[in-house]
This record gives C-alpha cells, sequence and structure tokens, in this order.
C-alpha cells in the first residue's frame, strides 16, 4: 500500500485523561493518544489501518452499501468530510454520523440497513456502532496490549 498522509483521529473526546486504556472518542489506545506526535507515518498508518478495519466491521454488521459511487457522490454534495483511503463503510459511517436525522431514505445515499435493524432510527444505530467499535477496540486492548508475554517464548 503506498504512503498517504494520516490525520490524527481525534475528535476531541477524549477519555484516555480520566483513566481509560481505549478512548471513547476516537478509539486509540492511550498510549497512541499520547505518542502520536512522535510517531512516524508508517505508525501512524498501521493505527489508522486498524481504526478503519474495525469500523468497516462495525458498520457493516448493520448496514450494506449499494452503490458506492452514489454515497461518494452524496458525501461530497452535502459537504461531508471523509477519508478518501477508506472503504465505503467507513465513509457510510460518516455520513450518518454528520446528519442521520436528515437521511429518509438510504437507498438515496447508497445503502441500506440491513434486516434486523431497520426498526431502528438511523442515529440509533449510529450509536450502536459506535458501541460495537468501542467494544472490538477495547477487547483488542485487552487481547493484545495487556498480554504481550502471551506467546513469549513459543517456537523456540
Amino acid at each position: 500500500m503506498p504512503d498517504y498522509p494520516v490525520k490524527t483521529p481525534c475528535i476531541g473526546v477524549c477519555s484516555t485523561g480520566i483513566g481509560d486504556a481505549v478512548c471513547r472518542g476516537c478509539k486509540r489506545f492511550a498510549h497512541e493518544v499520547i505518542d502520536w506526535n512522535s510517531y512516524s507515518l508508517q505508525q501512524k498508518q498501521v493505527v489508522d489501518r486498524r481504526l478503519a478495519d474495525f469500523l468497516s466491521q462495525c458498520v457493516g454488521n448493520k448496514l450494506q452499501v449499494t452503490d458506492k459511487a452514489l454515497l461518494q457522490w452524496q458525501l461530497q454534495v452535502q459537504q461531508v468530510v471523509y477519508v478518501a483511503h477508506h472503504d465505503e463503510y467507513c465513509w457510510v459511517y460518516s455520513l450518518i454520523k454528520a446528519g442521520a436525522s436528515q437521511i429518509d431514505h438510504t437507498a438515496d445515499y447508497g445503502f441500506e440497513i440491513n434486516m434486523a435493524f431497520r426498526e431502528l432510527p438511523l442515529a440509533r444505530l449510529r450509536e450502536l456502532i459506535d458501541r460495537e467499535f468501542f467494544i472490538l477496540s477495547q477487547a483488542h486492548y485487552d487481547r493484545y496490549m495487556l498480554t504481550p508475554d502471551l506467546f513469549a517464548g513459543q517456537g523456540e
């Protein structure tokens, strides 16, 4: 994958200052928040890919992008900030984060809600996605950051 610039994922709602190991805002680990400005481009890209992959997975569990080009067009027309190198599931999350209450017909925006979640308002669905994203990030932190020596010595 070619190099690409990475902006800070910070959304100004940091919970690491109150003791959370994973930020409830941007979903980075506390040490990533603290050390972000000293990270190399490659280190920032690793964090960016992990966050984008986790978010994409959580969004894909709840809805389906049916027309990527339409979605991208709507993002541009609605002037919604999105990260172009992320996938369309991250894009649709940017859209519903910016204006879930203003979307009446999801097909007009290039996506549909999975059957199990169609009765929920889009704003509530956005909250569920954000919560699942946090839970996934927390589980990853618990599994790989709290037990760094778990696999030490194996394969020797």
